[in-house]
């Protein structure tokens, strides 16, 4: 069974505000879901059937079909054929709808017509009205086909004049080869108990050009004896096979670029799927970098330029002998590359094409340079998945993004499969939480001087049930992404504060600190200062017991607002550490901004001051340490490995250590063993 609540909604909510007809909203949606499972599950004749049904519930604002269309194309597994069937459907029911409504207008002009007969003559001047104002061609003839009187629409239909049309036969405008059918037609009609037909045949301009009509051919009898005549009414099928064409093709194309669009985009890689497919494919994907930066600075007209600029370039370059090229998304080109020479040939291409973008665009007195980041996969076409190549293209684009922009990424499928078994454990946060499958461990930092604990690190730990145990390094830049690692913060945060208000019951002023790391998501949370005070007044643990860890990078990261609110904590007495220190560009002058009452080397800074270790890495780690205690802040380091190591530190300024020369991380039993014993 097709599931369509969920594309029925977002499909009313696109639509609802084009409706002419008054809907509930779950009247409407439910309207749409059967429509939705009419597509899914039937192919192009149930595509049909449903642009038919929406000129039946009166969808008849253009506004409807339009963004019907491009819903249906790019969030539904609806086929482009399909698309095009229902606006073909659609077109047929406008047809059929207007027909009738001009039969009807037309049978109740020729009732008031014969009325007025009989009665008076202004009754025909209603007719003649309707008569000549009519969209669609009319011809009233005898039985045998003397041609009484035709309207103006049917004279610029056939190009023919008043005069000549009254010397000839209706068979004489009707295509020799339809003559004989539609004479037959006729005669059955005038013997049945019916009153009309409809008929598609062929009719003859007076240029002898050929042209396909619809006929709706009604018998009028009257009431006093006179012979009964024939009223047709002819509407031009080239034409309205002409506004099908025009909507498919509007269905299928983006109107800003000229480009194919999403849905068809899709069409071409369901196409090299198949059987008949070629043997092998590259998929380029192209985002515009900084797009809506372009938009929120200059305005929507400079952002058009932008992307008819991009789409300008791609087609120089991406040729169509070499390649298809869409626009899929509002900042997002897809090329399809059919059997590519080599994975070298493609880069080559793509290399070309931000070539040609290194050259600004003018917008006023700005030149505004623009750049893309570009996802490249190449692979086998033939029984392959157009969604699962759409996803790898998205994945590579990410990749290309994250590691700088302004650049381009080849796709790796062990790289994708480990990412993906990341963001796995990322979004499956929540549920272990609820299962109780994280605890918090703690690693002592100890004395240099005696070996006393002078603080307790928390560290989040997952005892995972297939993968073992596993530390935040894991997923944390994934969890970072979806927002779950504030979740699981604010968990680790109330129980380590807990454990430590619980020790610092029993230990009084002789409870060690207690630190914890601050990711750079967490700082960008509007309530940290609110969160980190309700937790600390849940708990009872004391504000200068708890200390934060920074990355050495996150001080460059922030703006004036987040530091505000890590220097807020720092007044209430909350301690704030520079962790990771490797003896990188550290930014002194955003460090002057920060209240630090640390600072946590790691990494080479230790290791250089092994015995044994390189004489310029021992150099550097010296100058670094001499450096830091200008600071005139308590030094720690991390990672320490050696006695010799700790010796050094020790004689260079060095507070504290942890690492595995102190032993590992311990349990909260544990630490309530060591702390209380």
């Amino acid at each position: 069974m097709v599931d369509s609540r969920e594309p029925a909604v977002r499909w009313a909510a696109t639509i609802s505000n084009t409706l002419i007809a008054n809907f509930t909203r779950e009247k409407l949606e439910q309207l749409l879901g059967g429509y939705v499972e009419q597509l899914l599950s039937g192919g192009v004749d149930e595509a049909r059937q449903v642009g038919r049904s929406m000129v039946e519930h009166d969808f008849i604002a253009s506004a409807t079909l339009e963004h019907s269309l491009t819903f249906l194309g790019e969030h539904t597994p609806v086929t482009p054929a399909q698309l095009a069937a229902l606006a073909a459907g659609y077109a047929e029911g406008l047809r059929d709808r207007t027909l009738d409504q001009q039969e009807l207008s037309r049978t109740a002009a020729i009732t008031t017509m014969r009325r007025a007969e009989a009665a008076v003559r202004a009754s025909e001047a209603k007719f003649r009205a309707v008569f000549e104002s009519s969209a669609f061609g009319i011809i009233v003839s005898g039985l045998k086909g003397k041609i009484i009187d035709v309207n103006e629409a049917l004279l610029a239909m056939l190009d023919y004049r008043h005069e000549d049309l009254r010397r000839m036969s209706g068979r004489d405008i009707v295509h020799p080869d339809d003559r004989a059918g539609l004479r037959e037609l006729t005669k059955q009609l005038i013997a049945s108990e019916h009153d009309n037909i409809r008929v598609e045949k062929r009719m003859v301009r007076s240029d002898g050009e050929t042209i396909q009509t619809h006929m709706a051919i009604s018998v009028v009898r009257e009431e006093d004896g006179t012979p009964p005549y024939l009223v047709t009414m002819i509407e031009n099928m080239s034409e309205m096979r002409a506004l099908q064409t025009q909507l498919v093709r509007q269905s299928l194309n983006d109107v800003q670029t000229g480009l194919p669009n999403r849905a068809q985009f899709l069409g071409w890689l369901e196409g090299v799927a198949g059987s008949k497919g070629p043997e092998t494919l590259a998929l380029v994907q192209v985002d515009i970098d900084g797009f809506r930066g372009v938009n929120d600075a200059f305005g929507h007209e400079a952002g058009n330029r932008v992307l008819m600029h991009v789409a300008t370039h791609l087609r120089a370059v991406f040729s169509e002998g070499v390649a298809k090229v869409a626009r899929i998304g509002d900042d997002e080109f897809g090329v399809l590359v059919k059997d590519p020479q080599d994975v070298r040939s493609v880069v080559a291409l793509v290399e070309d094409f931000t070539a040609r973008l290194e050259e600004p665009i003018w917008i006023g007195s700005h030149g505004v340079g623009v750049t893309t980041s570009v996802g490249i996969v190449a692979r086998a076409a033939r029984g392959g998945d157009s969604t699962d190549l759409l996803r790898a293209a998205d994945v590579t684009v990410g990749w290309a993004k994250r590691d700088g922009k302004a650049q381009w990424a080849l796709y790796d499928h062990e790289r994708d499969v480990h990412d993906k078994e990341r963001y796995a454990l990322a979004a499956s946060i929540p549920g272990a939480l609820e299962e109780g499958q994280f605890r918090v461990d703690y690693l002592p930092v100890h004395s240099l001087a005696d070996g006393s604990v002078l603080a307790l690190e928390a560290k989040i730990v997952w005892d995972h049930p297939e993968r073992g145990v596993l530390c935040l390094d894991t997923f944390l830049d994934q969890s970072s992404n979806n927002g779950m690692v504030v979740r699981l913060m604010h968990w680790a945060l109330e129980a380590a504060c807990r454990h430590a208000a619980d020790w610092h019951l029993a230990l009084g002023s002789r409870m060690p600190a207690l630190s914890i790391d601050l990711p750079p998501r967490l700082c960008q949370e509007p309530e940290l200062v609110a969160e980190v005070a309700r937790v600390l007044e849940r708990t009872g643990l004391p504000a200068t017991l708890l200390r934060f860890e920074l990355h050495e990078h996150l001080p460059a990261l922030l703006n004036d607002e987040q530091l505000d609110e890590l220097t807020i904590l720092a007044e209430r007495g909350i301690g704030l550490v520079l962790d990771q220190m490797n003896g990188g560009n550290v930014g002194v002058d955003r460090l002057r901004q920060l209240p630090l009452s640390g600072v946590k080397f790691t990494g080479t800074v230790v290791h250089g001051l092994d015995e044994g270790a390189n004489r310029v890495e021992e150099s550097a780690s010296v100058a670094l340490l001499r450096w830091a205690t200008l600071l005139k802040l308590p030094l720690y380091a991390e990672d320490v490995r050696t006695p010799a190591e700790a010796a050094r530190l020790a004689k260079l300024g060095v507070t504290g250590g942890q690492g595995a020369h102190f032993g590992p991380a311990l349990s909260a039993s544990e630490v309530s063993a060591l702390l209380l014993s």
